[in-house]
């Protein structure tokens, strides 16, 4: 059955590629005060990058599919469309073959955005909605579109030798799509990580701004998605003390040519 979805318009900052989580499609997340795409740090399985508390920011999908596709988005567990505690059954963006955009921030209407901006877990648009449990992480979830069916002459002897057949494929594929999906999205066991240095971060509920969408129609291929793109955030500080990040001392290196002409001496 087809559901009526946010289409999202191209926006500037383009994904990066060599910063880019995901496979179907290009996930980076871009700070939007410094005008740059957070590099990402792989560590114990999981993909991280670091938030400077105050600064807006977007996530940026590039669509990797020469047909359109479906992105359900959750920031700190909360669906970026709607508000719900996030499920990927919902309502998401379709992005168009090889195409690109960013979510600046939580849909308010068709027209406006409330937007993301790095700040304290308490002061996060979930905690302050009574949802902190999954506060610091950004999930993609992506659907292909349900291809349309062939045209071409029908033989009642081809449904007697390939239905039954082509019907256990498409079963088995299924139960196998929704038991990887099932284990992936099952919740982790304690990593016995250290305590934070600071404060945790998370996603506020920031200034109004225009992000014009339109409605759509997308049939997904599947009731799972083709892939689960999953970042986690937090401050520098943190992402040391947790082992994500190596702490190393700055060396000074001298410059040979910092000045012009020679002055004189004191």
């Amino acid at each position: 059955m087809k559901k009526a979805l946010i289409a999202a318009l191209m926006l500037c900052g383009t994904a990066g590629q060599a910063l880019a989580v995901g496979s179907v499609a290009d996930v980076t997340i871009y700070d939007r005060a410094e005008n740059r795409t957070l590099p990402v740090h792989y560590h114990a399985g999981r993909y991280y990058v670091v938030g400077k508390p105050g600064n807006e920011y977007q996530v940026n999908i590039r669509s990797n599919q020469p047909a359109e596709i479906l992105t359900v988005i959750s920031v700190d567990g909360v669906n970026a469309v709607s508000g719900e505690t996030a499920n990927w059954s919902q309502t998401g963006y379709v992005v168009s073959p090889y195409n690109s955009f960013g979510i600046k921030g939580w849909r308010k209407s068709l027209q406006r955005v409330a937007a993301f901006f790095f700040t304290e877990l308490e002061n996060s648009y979930a905690a302050r909605t009574g949802r902190p449990d999954n506060v610091g992480v950004i999930g993609v979830a992506v659907f292909r579109r349900k291809p349309e069916p062939a045209v071409g002459i029908y033989r009642d002897s081809d449904r007697r030798r390939n239905a039954p057949a082509g019907e256990a494929q498409s079963s088995a594929k299924e139960e196998s799509a929704q038991g990887t999906t099932a284990d992936a999205a099952a919740p982790r066991a304690s990593t016995g990580m250290p305590q934070p240095a600071e404060k945790s971060l998370g996603t506020g509920h920031g200034r109004s701004e225009t992000s014009a969408v339109r409605y759509a129609s997308f049939e997904r291929a599947s009731r799972t998605p083709d892939e689960v793109i999953t970042i986690y955030y937090d401050s520098y500080r943190n992402l040391v003390a947790q082992g994500v990040i190596k702490d190393t001392p700055r060396i000074a290196r001298p410059n040979p040519f910092p000045g012009q002409f020679v002055p004189d001496p004191r």
